[in-house]
Parts: C-alpha cells; sequence; structure tokens
C-alpha cells in the first residue's frame, strides 16, 4: 500500500477512482465499527494477548493507491478514508486488519520481509474476516457457485503478496500454496471461521 503510513499488509480495493468520505467522516465509521460484535471480540482477543489496543490504533488517513487500508507493526491500522463510503466497508476492512494484528501480537516473530508469514497472514485475514463471501464477490464481478471463498481469498492474498518487495510472483505463489492449508485451517483466535 502507498501512503503516508506505508503499512506492511494493506486491504486492497477494486475501484474506478477517488469516492471516498473525508477524515473526519471516516474517523466517526471507525468509532461506529468498535461497536461490531466481530471488532469487539478481536480487540478483547488482542488485550488478553497483551497487546495493547490504544486509542490511536485504529486511524483514518489519505492514501494514494486504491487500497481500503492496512496494518503497520507498531503503528496500528489505517483506513483510507478517500476510498470508502458505507460502514459496511469501514468495518470489513477494520476486522480484517484487526486479524494481521492478532497474528502480530500472537506470533511476536511475525516477519512481514518473510513470503510465508505474510501469505499466511493474508490467508487468516481473508477467511475469518469475510473479504470472500459470496455477495461481496458477486458486488466485485466475480460469479461463481463453487469454490468461490478459496479461489477468492487465493486471488487477494495474491494481490498483496504483489505489493510486498520481498516476494516475487513465483516465492508469492509458492509461500502461499505451501502454507495454505494450515493457514487457512488456523481460526484462532474464533472457534470456527465466522
Amino acid at each position: 500500500m502507498e501512503d503516508a503510513a506505508s503499512p506492511n499488509s494493506g486491504s486492497d480495493l477494486n475501484l474506478g477512482g477517488n469516492r471516498g468520505r473525508s477524515i473526519e467522516e471516516c474517523q466517526g465509521m471507525i468509532q461506529r465499527s468498535f461497536r461490531n460484535p466481530i471488532v469487539k471480540f478481536l480487540m478483547g482477543q488482542m488485550e488478553k494477548s497483551g497487546c495493547r489496543v490504544g486509542d490511536n490504533f485504529v486511524k483514518a488517513v489519505v492514501c494514494t493507491g486504491p487500497v481500503a487500508g492496512g496494518y503497520t507493526k507498531g503503528r496500528g491500522i489505517t483506513v483510507c478514508s478517500n476510498y470508502l463510503t458505507i460502514q459496511d466497508e469501514v468495518n470489513q476492512v477494520v476486522i480484517h486488519e484487526l486479524i494481521h494484528a492478532y497474528d502480530e501480537c500472537r506470533a511476536k516473530n511475525l516477519d512481514w520481509t518473510n513470503c510465508a508469514h505474510h501469505a499466511c497472514s493474508e490467508i487468516r485475514a481473508g477467511h475469518l474476516s469475510g473479504d470472500c463471501h459470496f455477495k461481496r464477490e458477486l458486488l466485485r464481478g466475480f460469479i461463481k457457485l463453487r469454490g468461490h471463498e478459496q479461489e477468492c481469498i487465493k486471488r487477494r492474498v495474491l494481490k498483496s503478496l504483489r505489493g510486498n518487495p520481498y516476494c516475487s510472483e513465483v516465492a508469492a505463489k509458492d509461500a502461499m500454496e505451501a502454507v495454505w492449508d494450515t493457514c487457512y485451517n488456523d481460526t484462532k483466535p474464533f472457534d470456527r471461521a465466522p
């Protein structure tokens, strides 16, 4: 992701141009996202794991690339106000990025320059956040009745890894395939995928 915060991991969008909100409007939407049961659960699990989620952990920014947000170790989550318009989009970004933050908290040695580590967190975030729910895929123009979720996750993982300067196209694909089963089936902190 290319913005002022340059996060390690970013949520992508399929947008034709800027159509978003002001930073102030987006910050209000972020505050409302904290009432979402999944967001509340993930934040509670991070606290339980010893990772403090302070007041500025999630913040609205203006981004230069068509991405929804990102997570940066030591800085927190950024939500791209200029590419989001509705509360559901903000909730989705916050959930996706909180899974990355939880992975960082839980792993302690997560290395975003390691393609396998990055791929694993992207697989988990895609699977556990609902990014690839059938309705979301239909809205993106991807229509497939069987196997859509795993195909969507793989597509989005590779798209995210393309932004990692330490992962070539081949290394990204190999890393994703190597960790797929383990990471897809790892649903922590949930008992099962929501």
